[in-house]
C-alpha cells in the first residue's frame, strides 16, 4: 500500500529525530543531564558551551547524521511509487521533505524525553545535506559568516534558515515552478517558520543584549 509506505516513512524519521543526541553525549561524556545547565537547550550548541567543543561537535554531528539517515531511507521505502492527492503526485522526493519534517519535530518534541528537545537546527541542515546539498552549503556560509561577524549561533542559525528560503524563492521562480523545487520551497518556508519560532527566547535576548555570544564567559561543566 503506497499510503502505508508514506505513514512508515513518517514514523521513522519522527522516531530517529526523537533520539536526544545532546542528552546522551552529554551525560556519558560528562555526567551532566544537559536540560538543567546552561540555556535548558538539548542540543548541540549547548553541550558545546557546557560540556566542551569535543562534546558539542559529537553532538551535532550525530544529529546532523539522524537527518541524513532518515531523508535516505525515505528514498529507499517509498522508491518509485507515488500517491496521487487531489491531483498532486506524492513520490520519494516529497517523501524525503516529509521524512526532514518529521525529523526536526522529532528532535524539537521528542517523545522520549517527555516532548522536550532542541530547536532542530542540526537536524534541518542534515536533511538538506540529503535533499540538495547545495542548499546545506548556502545555508551554512551565512551561518559561518554570521558568526565571524557576531559570534551570535542564534542569529547564524535563523539567518541560514532565512537564507535558503530565499534561495528556493528565487530558484522556483526561475524554474519555472518544477514541481521539486516548489516542494522545497514549501519546506523551506515551513522549517523557516518553525526555526525562527524555536528561538523566540534568543530573539528577545538579541533585543534586550542579553544573548550569549561563543566564546563568551558561560556555565562550564567539567566531565
Amino acid at each position: 500500500m503506497i499510503l502505508g509506505k508514506f505513514v512508515v516513512t513518517a514514523a521513522i524519521a519522527y522516531l530517529l529525530g526523537a533520539i536526544p543526541f545532546a542528552l546522551i553525549v552529554s551525560r556519558r561524556m560528562a555526567g551532566v543531564d544537559i536540560s538543567k545547565h546552561g540555556s535548558g537547550n538539548i542540543g548541540g550548541t549547548n553541550v558545546l558551551r557546557v560540556v566542551g567543543k569535543k562534546a558539542g561537535v559529537i553532538a551535532i554531528v550525530l544529529d546532523v547524521s539522524k537527518a541524513v539517515v532518515a531523508v535516505t531511507l525515505a528514498r529507499l521505502v517509498i522508491g518509485d511509487s507515488v500517491l496521487l492527492v487531489a491531483g498532486f503526485p506524492f513520490n520519494w522526493q516529497v517523501g524525503q521533505v516529509i521524512a526532514a519534517l518529521m525529523v526536526m519535530v522529532g528532535h524539537d518534541w521528542s517523545v522520549y524525553v517527555g516532548f522536550r528537545g532542541g530547536k532542530g537546527v542540526a537536524a534541518y541542515y542534515g536533511s538538506w545535506l540529503a535533499m540538495c546539498p547545495g542548499a546545506a552549503l548556502f545555508g551554512g556560509v551565512i551561518i559561518l559568516f554570521t558568526i565571524l561577524v557576531t559570534k551570535y549561533m542564534s542569529m547564524g542559525s535563523m539567518l541560514g534558515a532565512l537564507g535558503i528560503l530565499c534561495l528556493f524563492m528565487v530558484v522556483t521562480v526561475v524554474a519555472e515552478f518544477d514541481v521539486v523545487y516548489s516542494v522545497y520551497l514549501v519546506y523551506s518556508l515551513v522549517t523557516a517558520g518553525l526555526i525562527v519560532y524555536q528561538h523566540r527566547s534568543n530573539i528577545g535576548r538579541l533585543r534586550s543584549g542579553t544573548e550569549l555570544r561563543l566564546g563568551a564567559p558561560h556555565e562550564r561543566v567539567d566531565p
